[in-house]
């Protein structure tokens, strides 16, 4: 047997009263001692929770990244009416970006913070926050930006129309 170590605890007097009726005075030191044990056994252990949980998140990044390979591939299909735009927006200024580039198809970040009533930096790192959540979980963005000139803007933002819903 392992050396044992001595500890004492305190515990209500209702508690000692029923565990000195129930078990005989040799007895308790060992039932004590297995009542413990089993409780422990019982318990997971902090080190095993962190493991799986860095388990977890590695495989959640290798799933993100067979996504996006698939999505390089055309592998990974997106069918119209399967995404909501509007899934990757944080709060009303988002929604009123991702509004505003649903009604005209894209737009330079000037003409949305004129739109929004704001600066078009704010403007500009909003965009890229919907478009690098997008990109995580679909594997693609739903907007990109194109500097050269499509529908007459240059250096605009545009919804990629493969994700809209209809």
């Amino acid at each position: 047997m392992n050396k044992l170590a001595v500890i004492s605890a305190k515990i209500p007097d209702e508690v000692y009263k029923e565990l000195a009726l129930r078990i005989p005075e040799g007895e308790r030191s060992n039932f004590i001692r297995e009542a413990i044990i089993e409780k422990l056994e019982k318990t997971p252990r902090p080190d095993k929770i962190l493991e799986l949980e860095q388990k977890i998140s590695k495989l959640e990044a290798d799933l993100s990244e067979i996504k996006k390979y698939l999505a390089e591939l055309e592998v990974l299909t997106y069918e119209k009416g399967k995404v909501n735009p509007h899934a990757f927006c944080i709060d009303e200024i988002d929604h009123k970006i991702v509004d505003y580039l649903l009604n005209y198809r894209g737009a330079t970040t000037t003409e949305l913070a004129e739109f929004i009533k704001t600066n078009r930096w704010f403007v500009l790192n909003r965009l890229r926050k919907i478009q690098r959540l997008s990109k995580k979980q679909l594997g693609k963005s739903i907007v990109e930006y194109y500097a050269g000139e499509k529908s007459g803007k240059k250096k605009a933002w545009w919804i990629r129309e493969e994700f809209v819903e209809v």
